[in-house]
């Protein structure tokens, strides 16, 4: 293969494996993203049950309140009925008895609707807190592994890039200028192999002078169809 032509397959191939540690570097990222919106979720839900929790104590003890009230209404009613003079007065002060008892009643259920509340929901946050506890403990080792992960990624990459520059530094600045041009609209694909006489960017069939002309590989050739540099492969390579 002409010298030129195998530089430009390594470059194309070190391009190609370098592009390729992004998505993976975004899948890690993504990953943790996921536990963390998981744990962003527990915590809000957590915080709902805290505040209603918090909203229901508060009703109770509006309503402790109330129910003091009402008992000494009712106690203020004993007393006046000791010293009522008419039967008007004392119809009035049953009449405002009864009421009071029903808003005791009222009250008294409201409390215990609010306790059923308060329970109910301090079942629901220890459940809760349990589930973001453990949630944002993994978290915290995803954090380091995937640290780890998109370190050893990086490292690989900048092996990579090293091994490029180095090739870079070999190549006739004509062929590199070429290969640039070709790799501004196509790609990691500006270098392609032909397998069964097609062009493996665009698919295209190539001529039977052209597909020579591969093979043989004294030459850089462009697909007729595209314009990516074509080459044939190993068969080792192929397989």
């Amino acid at each position: 293969m002409n010298k030129s032509l195998e530089q430009l397959v390594q470059i194309s191939k070190f391009d190609g494996q370098i592009s390729s540690f992004a998505p993976q570097i975004k899948a890690q990222d993504d990953k943790l993203t996921q536990f963390k919106a998981l744990a962003t979720k527990l915590k809000i839900s957590v915080q709902q049950r805290e505040e209603a929790i918090k909203e229901a104590k508060s009703k109770k003890s509006k309503n402790n309140i109330h129910l003091d009230e009402l008992k000494s209404k009712l106690e203020d009613i004993a007393t006046k009925m000791d010293n009522i003079s008419t039967q008007k007065e004392a119809k009035a002060l049953q009449l405002e008895e009864e009421i009071a008892k029903e808003q005791i009643s009222f009250t008294n259920e409201e409390i215990a609707r609010q306790d059923n509340i308060i329970e109910l929901k301090q079942s629901e946050l220890v459940e809760l807190e349990a589930s973001l506890q453990e949630e944002e403990a993994t978290v915290k080792e995803l954090e380091v592994a995937i640290k780890e992960e998109i370190d050893s990624l990086n490292t690989k990459r900048d092996q990579l890039a090293h091994e490029r520059e180095e090739i870079l530094e070999k190549v006739d600045t004509k062929v590199l200028s070429f290969y640039q041009k070709i790799k501004r609209w196509a790609g990691d694909t500006a270098v392609v192999p032909v397998k069964k006489q097609a062009c493996y960017g665009c698919f295209m069939k190539i001529s039977d002078k052209t597909h020579s002309a591969v093979v043989q590989g004294n030459d850089i050739v462009a697909c007729p169809h595209c314009g990516r540099v074509l080459y044939k492969e190993l068969e080792a390579e192929e397989q």
